[in-house]
């Protein structure tokens, strides 16, 4: 039976959020028709609708590319998950205790999150903590909402990759086995707190840079190596070139404030 476009879309969408295409990963047409064994139409009709839900972003000369969130983006990503999943649960509480069979769905899926940790398949255990969000949403009645989670867990799977998160997956299902256990003693509150916390805390473990520095990141990427014998010829030739400068203006100003010693503070300022 041929592929639909439907199906490939859902390849795609699993494949970032099992951190397998990375942000800015191209999409050739001809490539994945290839590989789908089918034509460019239905390929990019399976684009079109990711473009359309903000996981692929296409350019008229270079082609189709997963998207590269921006940091204002990947605020408004993590704001957006936040309102829709503390809602969801909100919801849950007024609607009563969660169902028993969904909450051994979650149950199970806990158990699959703990043995992919324990496991070497980070892709499976990037999909299984990603994934979590859009079964618990699913598990809470409303499988609209869980559509529009997976789509932004895809995004903000993306954004961790693209700013080098440093959250711990073995704390993300840690908060999630505590948000499943309020869930289960019928407490909503709890639960919509522990999950407002953990999008909290897997938001502030993104490396953002500051709003007020513009310079930030050439400030990361060209700061000296600490101990290199490259760095230490740096450092001899900006002292030599200071001293060289307060030497010439010693000649030309004799009744100038003795110089400065240290070497010139502009190219460490600025780095």
């Amino acid at each position: 039976m041929p592929i639909s476009a439907s199906e490939i879309s859902a390849r795609i969408v699993e494949a970032v959020m099992a951190r397998k295409l990375g942000p800015g990963s191209r999409l050739g047409e001809q490539q994945l028709a290839m590989l789908f064994d089918c034509s460019r139409t239905i390929v990019r009709e399976a684009l079109t609708r990711l473009a359309a839900r903000g996981i692929v972003t296409v350019s008229a000369r270079r082609g189709w590319f997963v998207i590269e969130p921006s940091e204002d983006e990947a605020r408004e990503a993590f704001e957006a998950r936040r309102v829709i999943e503390v809602g969801l649960i909100r919801s849950s509480g007024k609607a009563g205790s969660i169902d028993k069979l969904a909450l051994r769905r979650l149950k199970l899926h806990l158990q699959r999150e703990k043995a992919a940790i324990k496991g070497t398949d980070v892709g499976a255990r990037s999909f299984l903590l990603g994934d979590f969000h859009v079964c618990l949403a699913e598990c809470l009645g409303n499988t609209l909402l869980a559509d529009t989670l997976r789509d932004f867990t895809a995004r903000t799977t993306l954004i961790a990759m693209l700013y080098q998160s440093t959250h711990d997956a073995a704390q993300s299902c840690e908060d999630h086995v505590r948000i499943v256990d309020a869930l289960a003693r019928g407490d909503a509150a709890e639960a919509e707190a522990l999950m407002a916390e953990h999008i909290g805390t897997v938001h502030s473990a993104l490396r953002l840079q500051a709003q007020n520095d513009p310079l930030a990141h050439l400030r990361d990427a060209l700061a000296p190596l600490q101990g290199t014998q490259r760095n230490d010829k740096t450092k001899a030739r900006v002292l030599h070139t200071s001293m060289a400068k307060n030497e010439g203006l010693r000649r030309r100003t004799p009744d100038a404030s003795p110089p400065n010693d240290e070497p010139s503070t502009y190219l460490g300022a600025l780095l």
